[in-house]
Protein backbone atom coordinates (compact mmCIF):
# COMPACT_ATOMS: atom_id res chain seq x y z
CA UNK A 1 0.00 0.00 0.00
CA UNK A 2 1.22 3.46 -0.84
CA UNK A 3 1.45 6.00 2.00
CA UNK A 4 0.38 9.60 1.32
CA UNK A 5 1.32 12.09 4.04
CA UNK A 6 -1.12 14.94 4.58
CA UNK A 7 -0.53 18.31 6.27
CA UNK A 8 -2.93 21.10 7.17
CA UNK A 9 -1.65 22.99 4.08
CA UNK A 10 -2.38 20.12 1.68
CA UNK A 11 -4.78 21.09 -1.12
CA UNK A 12 -7.73 18.68 -0.73
CA UNK A 13 -8.52 18.69 -4.47
CA UNK A 14 -4.95 17.80 -5.41
CA UNK A 15 -4.87 15.15 -2.69
CA UNK A 16 -8.14 13.67 -3.94
CA UNK A 17 -6.84 13.47 -7.50
CA UNK A 18 -3.57 11.91 -6.33
CA UNK A 19 -5.42 9.42 -4.12
CA UNK A 20 -7.69 8.47 -7.04
CA UNK A 21 -4.66 7.83 -9.26
CA UNK A 22 -2.87 5.79 -6.58
CA UNK A 23 -5.96 3.66 -5.97
CA UNK A 24 -6.36 2.92 -9.69
CA UNK A 25 -2.65 2.11 -10.08
CA UNK A 26 -2.02 0.10 -6.89
CA UNK A 27 -4.84 -2.41 -6.88
CA UNK A 28 -7.27 -0.23 -4.97
CA UNK A 29 -5.35 0.30 -1.72
CA UNK A 30 -3.74 3.41 -0.19
CA UNK A 31 -3.07 4.95 3.23
CA UNK A 32 -3.37 8.62 4.17
CA UNK A 33 -1.41 9.68 7.26
CA UNK A 34 -2.13 12.91 9.13
CA UNK A 35 -1.07 14.54 12.40
CA UNK A 36 -3.28 17.26 13.87
CA UNK A 37 -6.84 18.43 13.34
CA UNK A 38 -6.12 20.52 10.23
CA UNK A 39 -4.30 17.68 8.50
CA UNK A 40 -7.05 15.20 9.36
CA UNK A 41 -9.62 17.63 7.96
CA UNK A 42 -7.73 17.87 4.65
CA UNK A 43 -7.34 14.08 4.50
CA UNK A 44 -11.08 13.50 4.91
CA UNK A 45 -11.87 16.12 2.26
CA UNK A 46 -9.33 14.46 -0.04
CA UNK A 47 -11.14 11.12 0.36
CA UNK A 48 -14.41 12.85 -0.52
CA UNK A 49 -12.88 14.28 -3.70
CA UNK A 50 -11.46 10.88 -4.69
CA UNK A 51 -14.84 9.29 -4.05
CA UNK A 52 -16.45 11.78 -6.40
CA UNK A 53 -13.89 10.93 -9.08
CA UNK A 54 -14.50 7.19 -8.66
CA UNK A 55 -18.31 7.43 -8.76
CA UNK A 56 -18.71 7.80 -12.56
CA UNK A 57 -16.90 4.46 -12.93
CA UNK A 58 -19.46 2.79 -10.68
CA UNK A 59 -16.88 2.43 -7.91
CA UNK A 60 -17.03 3.50 -4.29
CA UNK A 61 -14.34 3.97 -1.65
CA UNK A 62 -14.21 2.37 1.79
CA UNK A 63 -12.19 4.15 4.49
CA UNK A 64 -11.00 2.50 7.70
CA UNK A 65 -9.43 4.84 10.28
CA UNK A 66 -6.62 3.84 12.61
CA UNK A 67 -3.88 5.24 14.83
CA UNK A 68 -0.13 4.79 14.69
CA UNK A 69 2.90 6.19 16.51
CA UNK A 70 5.43 8.12 14.44
CA UNK A 71 8.52 10.18 15.16
CA UNK A 72 8.66 13.80 14.00
CA UNK A 73 11.72 15.94 14.75
CA UNK A 74 12.78 13.49 17.45
CA UNK A 75 9.38 13.60 19.17
CA UNK A 76 7.00 10.64 19.21
CA UNK A 77 3.47 11.58 18.09
CA UNK A 78 0.21 9.85 17.31
CA UNK A 79 -0.89 9.97 13.69
CA UNK A 80 -4.27 9.13 12.22
CA UNK A 81 -4.14 6.75 9.28
CA UNK A 82 -7.00 6.43 6.83
CA UNK A 83 -6.79 3.13 4.99
CA UNK A 84 -8.67 3.66 1.71
CA UNK A 85 -9.92 0.81 -0.47
CA UNK A 86 -11.49 0.82 -3.94
CA UNK A 87 -14.79 -1.11 -3.99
Amino acid sequence: MELLRVSSRTDARKLGKALYQVLRKNGGKAVLQAVGAGAINQAVKGVAVARGLAAPEGADLKTVPGLTRIEMDGIEKTAVQLHVFWR
